[in-house]
């Protein structure tokens, strides 16, 4: 049975009359390991999510320090990772083909590939508001 939904297990940083911040902790599989001090391959991040208010998540029923599950749709981390992913590896692909075709020497296929995967990195950072509406995130109390 395929998973419907993604969830993370965060806490409530900032609430204000629109949003809903939440903080998750990324770890690496390894990440309960106690040579974790140790080992080079364990790895943390911080993330932070603005949740919107809604009818389902309104800020009254959250307070500050509060842990939430942070909630989307599998189908949004698909979407995801072909904007991060699978579209840079097709944009860094047929770059190199362009410039192969074109005679440039491998420096100049190199860095022009690279550059191509820059611009589209750019364009995604120009346009993360619009994309920021696409990735709708929700969230739930926890079971006590």
């Amino acid at each position: 049975m395929a998973k419907e939904r993604i969830e993370h297990e965060g806490r409530v940083i900032a609430v204000d009359k629109d949003y809903i911040s939440v903080e998750i902790v990324n770890k690496s599989a390894c990440a309960a390991c106690h040579a974790k001090g140790v080992c080079g391959a364990s790895d943390e991040a911080v993330k932070v999510v603005e949740v919107a208010q809604d009818i389902t998540t309104l800020t009254e029923d959250y307070q500050v320090g509060e842990t939430v599950n942070v909630v989307m749709s599998s189908a949004m981390g698909t979407q995801a990772i072909w904007l991060a992913y699978v579209v840079p590896l097709l944009v860094l692909m047929l770059s190199i083909l362009v410039f192969s075709l074109c005679g440039a020497g491998e420096v100049l296929m190199g860095l022009g590939s690279l550059g191509a995967v820059a611009l589209y990195y750019l364009g995604v950072f120009f346009y993360r508001k619009k994309i920021s509406k696409i990735f709708i995130f929700s969230i739930e109390k926890q079971p006590k």
